[in-house]
C-alpha cells in the first residue's frame, strides 16, 4: 500500500475532494474498519499458504473491538493532538449499532482507532497509518 492509494481511487473513478476533518466519525471509522482490515488481511496472508480457516483466525485476532481497544490504549500517548482529536470524535461519536462481544468501552475505543486510520487514509497519510498499525497492533514476524 503506497502513500497514493486514495488519489489513485480517487483519480481513476473522478471523484470529488474530501477534506478528512469535514466528515463525519462514523463515516472514516466505517472506512478506516475496510483500510485496517486490508491491512491485517495483507500481513496474516504474508505468513504462508495456509487454510483459509487458519488465514482468517489471525485476521480475527486483530480485527474485533477489544484488539482495537488495547492497540488504542497504547497508541494515544503517540498520538499528535490532531490524531488524538480525530481519536477522541470517533470514541465519542453516538452509534445505532452495538457491541456483540465487546463491552461499550472497548467498543468506542475501537470506533475511535477506526475512525483514526480512516483519516490517515483519507489524508493520504498510509505512512504514519501503518507506523501506528506497527506499533500499537501487529508483532512483526522475526527476521
Amino acid at each position: 500500500m503506497d502513500e497514493f492509494l486514495y488519489k489513485e481511487i480517487k483519480d481513476k473513478f473522478a471523484l470529488a475532494d474530501i477534506n478528512p476533518a469535514e466528515v463525519a466519525p462514523l463515516i472514516l471509522a466505517h472506512i478506516g474498519d475496510a483500510i485496517y482490515e486490508v491491512v491485517v488481511r495483507t500481513v496474516t496472508l504474508s505468513k504462508g499458504n495456509r487454510p483459509i480457516e487458519k488465514v482468517h483466525k489471525d485476521a480475527i485476532h486483530y480485527v474485533n473491538a477489544k484488539a482495537q481497544a488495547d492497540a488504542a490504549d497504547v497508541l494515544l500517548p503517540l498520538l499528535t493532538e490532531e490524531e488524538a482529536d480525530i481519536y477522541k470524535r470517533g470514541r465519542n461519536a453516538k452509534s445505532a449499532t452495538k457491541a456483540k462481544n465487546a463491552s461499550i468501552g472497548d467498543y468506542r475505543k475501537a470506533t475511535g482507532f477506526e475512525a483514526l486510520m480512516g483519516y490517515l487514509y483519507l489524508k493520504g497519510e498510509t505512512a504514519r497509518m501503518l507506523e501506528l498499525i506497527e506499533k500499537g497492533v501487529i508483532e512483526k514476524p522475526a527476521e
